[in-house]
């Protein structure tokens, strides 16, 4: 967390940027645990100043802003990391301040990242660079473009449980825990089977469900939870917890037939089903 739905939130949010021109950049003292940003000091502003922004965009779970010199600012929320145009959650925790200057209304804006646990990063790369960091050999296509025959091509050799092969980055980018759970379940496939147990029908149920879960997610602005860190780049919260299937719901009745979902852990991550839905034993 956050996921697909609330990178690209963020990365919609934060639309204004484009066109200002980077005019400072501070990084804020802090008493928390530090973050990577790369380069620091000096350089990182040697790279920022006097750069203007004229697209942003998503890299899987990354918010991308890319800049007239050819660079590119990677914002890696991690686990609580916000990209934000407008007060952060609080002031402790604020990791990165750039100041803008626009043309045209708004006049002066800033972009902030703002990381609670501190495991997030920043990072400014070059085209090379990004190749290297971001390109096919290291991120899979986006689960919001990925083909069904494509999804079916990465995964359905392993031998690994679908919910677990769903999180791997190099063959699917962007889909997370939350996330991987919702869409088996509406899919109807039990999160432990193998991947090279399932059929041709059972990936095409499974990248429509990842198409109708993740566009409704973005369409409610991302899942804030309980501990409620996750907000948009307006420092509002996401409405899409409120649609969860069975996400976070163990013990709770499952909204298709009733049964109780069930709370189980797969590669040291919570995953939650419902039995009588996603059976284990295929009919």
């Amino acid at each position: 967390m956050p996921e697909l739905p609330e990178v690209e939130t963020m990365r919609r949010g934060i639309a204004a940027v484009v066109g200002s021109r980077i005019v400072e950049v501070e990084r804020p003292r802090i008493s928390r645990r530090p973050i990577l940003i790369s380069p620091n000091g000096a350089a990182l502003r040697k790279r920022l100043v006097g750069r203007k922004i004229i697209e942003t965009d998503r890299l899987g779970k990354r918010v991308v802003v890319r800049l007239d010199s050819g660079d590119s600012i990677i914002f890696e929320p991690r686990m609580t990391g916000l990209v934000l145009i407008t007060d952060p959650p609080t002031r402790e925790h604020l990791r990165l301040r750039l100041f803008l200057e626009n043309t045209k209304p708004p006049r002066n804006l800033e972009l902030l990242f703002w990381d609670r646990r501190g495991l997030g990063l920043v990072r400014v790369v070059s085209p090379a660079e990004m190749i290297e960091r971001y390109g096919p050999e290291t991120l899979g296509t986006d689960a919001l473009t990925i083909t069904p025959d494509e999804l079916s091509e990465r995964l359905a050799p392993s031998r690994r449980a679908i919910k677990v092969a769903l999180l791997d980055q190099r063959a699917v980018a962007g889909i997370g825990n939350l996330y991987a759970s919702e869409i088996l379940h509406l899919s109807a496939i039990h999160p432990a089977i193998g991947c090279n147990r399932l059929r041709d029908d059972d990936w095409r149920r499974i990248h429509k469900a990842m198409r109708d879960v993740l566009t409704k997610a973005i369409r409610y602005e991302g899942s804030t939870l309980s501990d409620g860190t996750y907000r948009n780049a307006l420092n509002k919260e996401g409405g899409y917890q409120n649609h969860h299937r069975v996400y976070d719901r163990a013990g709770e009745p499952c909204p298709g037939c009733k049964t109780e979902i069930v709370r189980v852990v797969q590669a040291q991550r919570s995953t939650f089903f419902c039995p009588e839905c996603q059976p284990k034993k295929r009919r």
